[in-house]
């Protein structure tokens, strides 16, 4: 099916031409988009992009929110290089594209950037926030590194996988009421099983009438009624990390 009759419900922000405040660095083996506060902060965020890739304008607009609230904050590129999906590309072959770019392999990269940050930035203290492919790369890191101070996944959820609930550090979850990605029933699934097995603190959230997306890509004045629930998400991601970083 063409992309016009299946949009990516991602794919429709408001911040599209933003240019950014931070600058492109060197990771090791990767290229990432690091951001810093106006005060020096010991507090870093890694932003886990989403499918559309580490440049993407919405995606450094949130790292550079994340600075003024005082965090360095930096966007690896998980792709190493690797071309990110696009409007031009066919859905019909997202899971060949997807093969070599799995959301849960990213250890090695974590790894450089928690290096870089201790190391080249002073950081004491780092969470993740992640969206879509990033959320399911936040679950993963906060079922994997206990050093991860609090993760944020947004839109993104582990659907399979035996540990997938046993979280090591405290975990926001944000979702959309009308996500045709991940319905409902997954929501409430995940939220059963936290209750029954998550020995840390978490949060679920699920935000009326959004969709797939809409905490940093859906167009703000499309709908008047969605701006209160966009801005909403974003105080509760920013109040999150403030509690626990």
């Amino acid at each position: 099916m063409a992309n016009e009759a299946n949009p990516c419900p991602c794919d429709i922000g408001d911040r599209m031409e933003y240019g950014g405040l931070g600058k492109e660095v060197q990771i090791e083996h990767m290229k990432a988009y690091l951001v810093k506060p106006k005060a020096a902060s010991e507090k870093a965020i890694i932003v886990i992009q989403d499918i559309f890739g580490w440049k993407l304008p919405n995606t450094r607009y949130i790292a550079d929110m994340l600075s003024s609230n005082g965090y360095m904050a930096v966007v690896p590129d998980f792709f190493l290089g690797k071309e990110p999906w696009s409007s031009a590309h066919d859905w019909a072959k997202f899971d060949e594209w997807l093969e070599d770019r799995k959301p849960e392999n990213i250890n090695k990269e974590m790894d450089a950037t928690i290096r870089f940050l201790k190391n080249k930035c002073g950081a004491k203290h780092i969470g993740v926030v992640g969206f879509c492919w990033g959320g399911i790369s936040t679950h993963y890191i906060s079922l994997q590194y206990p050093e991860i101070k609090t993760g944020v996944s947004v839109y993104g959820i582990i659907r399979t996988a035996d540990h997938r609930f046993d979280l090591k550090s405290p975990t926001l979850f944000i979702f959309g009421e009308i996500d045709e990605w991940i319905p409902l029933e997954q929501v409430k699934d995940l939220e059963a099983n936290l209750n029954a097995k998550c020995k840390v603190e978490y949060q679920i959230k699920v935000y009326p009438g959004q969709t797939h997306g809409f905490v940093h890509r859906k167009r703000e004045d499309a709908n008047p009624e969605d701006a209160p629930k966009i801005q909403e998400a974003r105080r509760d991601m920013v109040n999150w990390l403030n509690k626990y970083m």
